[in-house]
């Protein structure tokens, strides 16, 4: 991130990942651009596109990654996961071999960056509920054990796109406006404005410390 909440603008790196052809390109596409590719080929390494999204009135850009699912690419792609602040690992709702890959997808992204990076499971091609090989209570599950958000889409039709890149956004931005307000910083100022403003701030401080910690 360029700079922190306070800051004029805001840049999240987010990365997609999860195994080849379960459509991250076209989740990347559909959010970035509104746009499906019938045709789209697997990804060579990775590609990131930016998309601003507006949080509370400040412009965020997220800039998301789409990285090779491909297992020849990913000594290069997982290098790629450092510094991300969110993550969607998706599978193909009817590929159940994509679904039982998804903890080793988490271990690799586990090993690049630290517990707080926010991470979200997407079940993709949620239009195809014919030929479904992964039940919806079983993607809830994994995340939930996982303690990850969870979302089915459809870069097809569109279902959930939007809502699960911006789900993921807004929980960054709110993981770093907690981080901000528990700075010492921010509490120094606290203590600072105590002086003048009486009781009325330190009640503040102690309702940000406990729905903040």
């Amino acid at each position: 991130m360029d700079s922190p909440i306070g800051g004029e603008e805001y840049l999240f790196k987010i990365v997609l990942i999860g195994d080849s052809a379960v459509g991250k390109s076209n989740l990347l596409s559909r959010f970035a651009r509104n746009e499906f590719d019938t045709n789209s080929k697997a990804t060579i390494g990775v590609e990131f596109q930016t998309q601003v999204v507006e949080i509370e009135g400040k412009e965020i850009k997220a800039q998301i990654w789409d990285t090779a699912g491909q297992e020849r690419f990913r000594a290069v792609t997982s290098a790629y996961y450092r510094g991300a602040l969110g993550a969607l690992v998706v599978y193909d709702i009817t590929r159940k071999l994509t679904f039982d890959g998804i903890k080793r997808w988490l271990q690799e992204l586990d090993t690049q960056n630290d517990s707080s990076i926010v991470r979200m499971l997407v079940g993709n091609k949620c239009d195809l509920e014919n030929i479904r090989e992964v039940s919806t209570e079983d993607g809830k599950s994994l995340a939930e054990t996982e303690g990850m958000f969870f979302m089915e889409t459809s870069a097809l039709d569109a279902t959930n796109v939007q809502t699960a890149f911006e789900i993921v956004i807004r929980e960054i931005y709110d993981n770093i406006s907690r981080r901000v307000l528990n700075s010492d910083s921010y509490k120094a100022e606290l203590s600072a404005n105590r002086v003048s403003l009486g009781n009325g701030v330190g009640s503040k401080e102690n309702k940000l410390g406990s729905c903040c910690s």
